[in-house]
Protein backbone atom coordinates (compact mmCIF):
# COMPACT_ATOMS: atom_id res chain seq x y z
CA UNK A 1 0.00 0.00 0.00
CA UNK A 2 1.25 3.46 -0.88
CA UNK A 3 1.00 6.61 1.23
CA UNK A 4 0.13 9.87 -0.56
CA UNK A 5 -0.40 13.45 0.53
CA UNK A 6 -3.16 15.58 -0.97
CA UNK A 7 -4.13 19.22 -0.66
CA UNK A 8 -7.87 19.80 -0.28
CA UNK A 9 -9.87 22.93 0.47
CA UNK A 10 -11.74 23.24 3.75
CA UNK A 11 -15.22 22.83 2.25
CA UNK A 12 -14.32 19.53 0.54
CA UNK A 13 -12.63 18.27 3.70
CA UNK A 14 -15.84 18.99 5.63
CA UNK A 15 -17.75 16.91 3.09
CA UNK A 16 -15.24 14.04 3.44
CA UNK A 17 -15.37 14.21 7.24
CA UNK A 18 -19.18 14.30 7.16
CA UNK A 19 -19.26 11.24 4.89
CA UNK A 20 -16.75 9.51 7.17
CA UNK A 21 -18.93 10.16 10.21
CA UNK A 22 -22.25 9.22 8.53
CA UNK A 23 -20.96 5.99 7.02
CA UNK A 24 -18.75 5.01 9.95
CA UNK A 25 -15.39 4.86 8.16
CA UNK A 26 -12.43 4.30 10.47
CA UNK A 27 -10.27 6.88 8.68
CA UNK A 28 -10.15 9.48 5.94
CA UNK A 29 -7.99 7.06 3.94
CA UNK A 30 -10.74 4.45 3.92
CA UNK A 31 -13.24 7.14 2.93
CA UNK A 32 -11.10 8.21 -0.05
CA UNK A 33 -10.53 4.58 -1.11
CA UNK A 34 -14.30 4.03 -1.23
CA UNK A 35 -14.85 7.26 -3.19
CA UNK A 36 -12.25 6.12 -5.73
CA UNK A 37 -13.78 2.63 -5.97
CA UNK A 38 -17.15 4.20 -6.72
CA UNK A 39 -15.62 6.30 -9.50
CA UNK A 40 -13.98 3.20 -10.99
CA UNK A 41 -17.33 1.37 -10.85
CA UNK A 42 -19.02 4.25 -12.69
CA UNK A 43 -16.39 4.22 -15.43
CA UNK A 44 -16.60 0.43 -15.81
CA UNK A 45 -20.37 0.67 -16.24
CA UNK A 46 -19.70 2.60 -19.46
CA UNK A 47 -17.99 -0.43 -21.03
CA UNK A 48 -20.97 -2.41 -22.33
CA UNK A 49 -18.88 -5.54 -22.97
CA UNK A 50 -17.34 -5.62 -19.48
CA UNK A 51 -18.54 -8.38 -17.15
CA UNK A 52 -20.58 -7.47 -14.11
CA UNK A 53 -22.78 -8.78 -11.39
CA UNK A 54 -25.79 -6.70 -10.48
CA UNK A 55 -28.86 -6.40 -8.35
CA UNK A 56 -32.09 -5.14 -9.81
CA UNK A 57 -34.77 -4.19 -7.33
CA UNK A 58 -38.22 -2.97 -8.22
CA UNK A 59 -41.71 -2.67 -6.80
CA UNK A 60 -44.64 -3.62 -8.98
CA UNK A 61 -48.41 -3.71 -8.81
CA UNK A 62 -49.27 -7.39 -9.13
CA UNK A 63 -52.82 -6.57 -10.25
CA UNK A 64 -51.58 -4.84 -13.42
CA UNK A 65 -52.88 -6.96 -16.28
CA UNK A 66 -50.46 -9.83 -17.12
CA UNK A 67 -47.53 -8.00 -15.49
CA UNK A 68 -46.43 -10.84 -13.20
CA UNK A 69 -46.53 -13.21 -16.16
CA UNK A 70 -44.55 -10.79 -18.38
CA UNK A 71 -41.89 -10.36 -15.70
CA UNK A 72 -41.60 -14.13 -15.22
CA UNK A 73 -41.35 -14.73 -18.97
CA UNK A 74 -38.68 -12.02 -19.27
CA UNK A 75 -36.60 -13.78 -16.63
CA UNK A 76 -37.01 -17.10 -18.45
CA UNK A 77 -36.10 -15.47 -21.77
CA UNK A 78 -32.91 -14.16 -20.15
CA UNK A 79 -32.06 -17.18 -18.00
CA UNK A 80 -28.41 -16.70 -18.98
CA UNK A 81 -28.40 -13.40 -17.04
CA UNK A 82 -30.65 -14.32 -14.10
CA UNK A 83 -28.87 -15.90 -11.15
CA UNK A 84 -31.63 -15.69 -8.53
CA UNK A 85 -34.68 -13.66 -7.57
CA UNK A 86 -36.52 -12.98 -4.34
CA UNK A 87 -40.19 -12.01 -4.32
CA UNK A 88 -41.71 -10.17 -1.34
CA UNK A 89 -45.40 -9.32 -0.83
CA UNK A 90 -45.48 -5.77 0.57
CA UNK A 91 -49.24 -5.30 0.83
CA UNK A 92 -52.41 -6.35 -1.03
CA UNK A 93 -51.30 -4.68 -4.28
CA UNK A 94 -47.52 -4.27 -4.25
CA UNK A 95 -44.66 -6.73 -4.53
CA UNK A 96 -40.93 -6.16 -4.24
CA UNK A 97 -38.66 -8.21 -6.42
CA UNK A 98 -34.87 -8.34 -6.11
CA UNK A 99 -32.92 -10.12 -8.82
CA UNK A 100 -29.24 -10.99 -8.94
CA UNK A 101 -27.95 -10.74 -12.49
CA UNK A 102 -24.66 -11.68 -14.14
CA UNK A 103 -23.24 -11.02 -17.60
CA UNK A 104 -22.01 -8.28 -19.91
CA UNK A 105 -22.90 -4.81 -18.64
CA UNK A 106 -24.79 -3.95 -21.84
CA UNK A 107 -26.90 -7.12 -21.70
CA UNK A 108 -27.65 -6.73 -17.99
CA UNK A 109 -28.60 -3.08 -18.44
CA UNK A 110 -30.84 -3.85 -21.43
CA UNK A 111 -32.59 -6.63 -19.49
CA UNK A 112 -33.07 -4.35 -16.47
CA UNK A 113 -34.56 -1.69 -18.77
CA UNK A 114 -36.95 -4.28 -20.22
CA UNK A 115 -38.24 -5.10 -16.74
CA UNK A 116 -38.26 -1.64 -15.19
CA UNK A 117 -40.12 0.04 -18.06
CA UNK A 118 -43.11 -2.32 -17.90
CA UNK A 119 -46.38 -0.62 -17.04
CA UNK A 120 -47.00 -1.20 -13.32
CA UNK A 121 -43.32 -1.38 -12.31
CA UNK A 122 -42.20 1.36 -9.91
CA UNK A 123 -39.05 2.29 -8.02
CA UNK A 124 -36.67 0.25 -10.17
CA UNK A 125 -32.98 0.48 -9.34
CA UNK A 126 -30.05 -1.33 -10.98
CA UNK A 127 -26.78 -1.59 -9.07
CA UNK A 128 -23.86 -2.75 -11.25
CA UNK A 129 -20.63 -4.16 -9.83
CA UNK A 130 -17.78 -4.67 -12.29
CA UNK A 131 -16.03 -8.05 -12.08
CA UNK A 132 -13.12 -9.82 -13.65
CA UNK A 133 -13.85 -13.40 -14.71
CA UNK A 134 -11.11 -16.01 -14.56
CA UNK A 135 -11.28 -19.68 -15.45
CA UNK A 136 -9.96 -22.11 -12.87
CA UNK A 137 -9.75 -25.83 -12.43
CA UNK A 138 -9.40 -27.21 -8.97
CA UNK A 139 -11.09 -29.70 -6.71
CA UNK A 140 -14.16 -29.23 -4.58
CA UNK A 141 -14.19 -32.32 -2.41
CA UNK A 142 -13.89 -35.44 -4.54
CA UNK A 143 -14.46 -33.85 -7.95
CA UNK A 144 -12.39 -31.61 -10.18
CA UNK A 145 -13.98 -29.23 -12.65
CA UNK A 146 -13.12 -26.11 -14.59
CA UNK A 147 -15.40 -23.20 -13.85
CA UNK A 148 -15.41 -19.41 -13.72
CA UNK A 149 -14.57 -17.33 -10.69
CA UNK A 150 -15.74 -13.74 -10.34
CA UNK A 151 -13.39 -11.19 -8.78
CA UNK A 152 -15.09 -7.98 -7.67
Amino acid sequence: MQRITITIDDELLEVVDGLMARRGYASRSETFRDILREMIDRQSAGDLKADCIATLSYVFDHSTRDLASRLTHAHHDHHDLSVASMHVHLDHESCLEVSVLRGATGSVTAFADTLSTQRGVRHAHLHLIPVRVSAAEHTHGERSAAHAHLHA
